[in-house]
């Protein structure tokens, strides 16, 4: 296993999926509340449905976003997922190539707002997230840790 594997082993980036009623101004509440207690929001994926709305985050402190959403009323759910470092969108085809050769089923994809950094990345939820980390490192892909998107 490559020194990278291991961080990606130890220190998985955090997902939270935050279940929010589908009402006028929740989203707002959700990130106001995080940039009141500097909480930065790293990526963001809103799915709506008809009575709810499932809003996907990854933030640079998910300690922090983790106490704010249990003393406000965001229910939520923790996954861990991949991100991945892009030079530009270039370089989809090589991260869906590295799935493909490993035979991994992706769920969704949405893109990083903001990287310290400023590189551009992808976050991935996937079946088996460490081989697909090892294909990306294989490919030449950086696969970030939390540590990476924490400023």
């Amino acid at each position: 296993m490559a020194d990278s594997d291991i961080a990606i082993a130890t220190d998985p980036v955090k997902q939270f999926s935050v279940f929010a009623e589908n009402r006028v101004g929740r989203l707002y509440d959700l990130t106001a509340l995080f940039k009141d207690h500097n909480v930065h929001v790293m990526a963001i994926s809103v799915l709506d449905t008809t009575d709810s709305a499932i809003v996907r985050v990854v933030v640079d402190d998910p300690s922090m976003a983790r106490e704010l959403m249990i003393n406000n009323d965001f229910p939520y759910a923790e996954t861990e997922i991949l991100a991945v470092e892009i030079t530009d969108e270039s370089d989809l085809k090589g991260v869906l190539s590295a799935f493909l050769e490993a035979e991994i089923n992706i769920h969704y994809i949405y893109s990083f707002t903001k990287r310290p950094g400023g590189k551009a990345a992808l976050a991935i939820r996937a079946e088996d997230i460490d081989i697909a980390a090892q294909s990306l490192n294989r490919r030449g892909f950086r696969v970030l840790t939390q540590h990476d998107i924490s400023r």
